[in-house]
């Protein structure tokens, strides 16, 4: 019987502030930053779980204490106990009768419980020898209820819901899987659009976006409306007249404001705008995608956990849900989240703009078109060039479509001489 006997931290930080690579409006200069657990065996024989939550530098350390402090609550668990019910090991993260105060469910001890879920899956995915969009698109409906934390959600759907909307779908889960493995998921980049970056470079990236085969692109705005006028006319005379441009504002605006510069950029045609005002304002977004029109409006890179997604679905707040793999409780409340769009019939469209989530994203969207939504309409996934080399199973994009994963286990191990060479403050690139 193999046990959890450790779950080891690692403060790893790549510093991307240099080139200005992840720069927006709120975050002038990022160091994209994982938070990296790895939940250590005493069974030669049974695989370690890699995971990790996202940052961008300061208060990483955070973090990973906190994973440190979460630790008591998993060490010593049977391995074949955890990966046969992840849904109850969730719960006893996140229901923690003290820890909860702390949160509950959001902030710095709920991104702990996504780098230590996100871990379990990842020892779960290559304990079963499947990657995990395999693993999830594979499970029974029932199992896939029971990975839900359902408090709190009822109101808007229901487990007997949830069950009859995946039953639906399982009678083509094999089809699509094999139109995924044939043809790959359709992607958008955000590498053209950074803030920091010149004119020319904006120009030169968008116009290698399109030659590279992806349909959508995005530009981060919100700082100098001067500004994002010119560089939002550069990017749209490099791509032409058609192609999607999403913009991001990194919930810079208040809800005037949003209004107001929204309507200056309209005669570019937006496509959507992304988290145009604080995260847990449901009632502004609701304002905003009212007087935005047709302009969509999207956002979950920062909303902290499935309560607020189901209010911004109730309230017809948004027309794009943004899952992000590391801000919610890990896999398990992605799954809450999926469910939630489903039923609201709003398509996913994950964030994945940061070290890693690339990897982490990609299966989640693949389970969503396989046993969930079953559908690909108005759905991409954000691809950002950045840091994959670091990784044991790096994303690959084909054609702008990512191509699934193959190998077991959640994409989740970085290598160990990117760990040795980044690892803050010691490491080699930070000394």
């Amino acid at each position: 019987m193999a046990t959890i006997t450790a779950v080891d931290t690692v403060d790893i930080r790549f510093p991307t502030s240099r080139e200005l690579d992840g720069s927006d409006a709120m975050n002038p200069d990022p160091d994209y930053s994982a938070a990296y657990v790895v939940l250590r065996t005493d069974d030669p024989a049974v695989p370690d779980g890699h995971g990790f939550t996202f940052t961008i530098g300061r208060g990483n350390d955070v973090v990973c204490a906190a994973i440190g402090a979460l630790a008591p609550l998993v060490i010593g668990t049977d391995v074949d106990a955890l990966c046969a019910d992840l849904g109850e090991f969730g719960r006893r993260l996140t229901h923690d009768s003290q820890f909860r105060w702390l949160g509950p469910e959001k902030g710095v001890m709920h991104l702990a419980a996504a780098g230590i879920l996100n871990a379990a899956w990842d020892l779960a995915g290559k304990r079963a020898g499947k990657p995990v969009w395999r693993l999830l698109a594979e499970m029974t409906p029932e199992q896939l209820v029971d990975l839900v934390d359902w408090r709190y959600l009822t109101d808007a759907l229901t487990p007997d819901e949830a069950l009859d909307l995946l039953r639906d779908k399982v009678s083509g889960r094999s089809e699509r899987a094999a139109q995924l493995l044939a043809g790959g998921y359709p992607a958008y980049t955000t590498s053209p659009g950074w803030l920091g970056y010149s004119d020319d470079k904006v120009v030169r990236l968008a116009k290698q976006a399109v030659a590279d085969g992806f349909g959508q692109i995005k530009l981060k705005v919100g700082a100098d409306l001067d500004d994002d006028l010119r560089r939002f006319a550069a990017a749209r005379a490099a791509v032409g007249p058609d192609l999607p441009i999403a913009v991001d504002a990194n919930q810079r605006w208040d809800v005037p404001a949003a209004i107001e510069w929204m309507a200056a950029l309209a005669p570019f045609k937006p496509y959507w705008i992304e988290e145009p005002t604080s995260p847990d304002d449901v009632l502004g977004h609701a304002a905003i995608r009212r007087a935005v029109a047709p302009t969509l409006v999207a956002t979950g890179e920062h909303v902290h956990n499935r309560v607020m997604f189901k209010q911004l679905l109730q309230a017809q707040a948004v027309d794009i849900v943004q899952i992000d793999a590391a801000r919610v409780g890990g896999v398990n409340e992605n799954v809450a989240i999926l469910l939630l769009a489903a039923k609201f019939e709003v398509p996913v469209c994950p964030h994945a703009g940061g070290v890693g989530l690339c990897e982490l994203v990609r299966h989640l969207s693949m389970f969503d078109y396989v046993a969930v939504s079953g559908s690909l309409t108005g759905r991409v996934i954000e691809y950002v060039d950045h840091l994959h080399e670091h990784f044991v199973d790096p994303a690959v994009i084909d054609r702008g479509r990512y191509v699934p994963p193959a190998v077991p286990g959640f994409s989740t191990e970085i290598k160990p001489e990117s760990i040795a060479r980044y690892r803050y403050p010691d490491g080699p690139a930070w000394r």
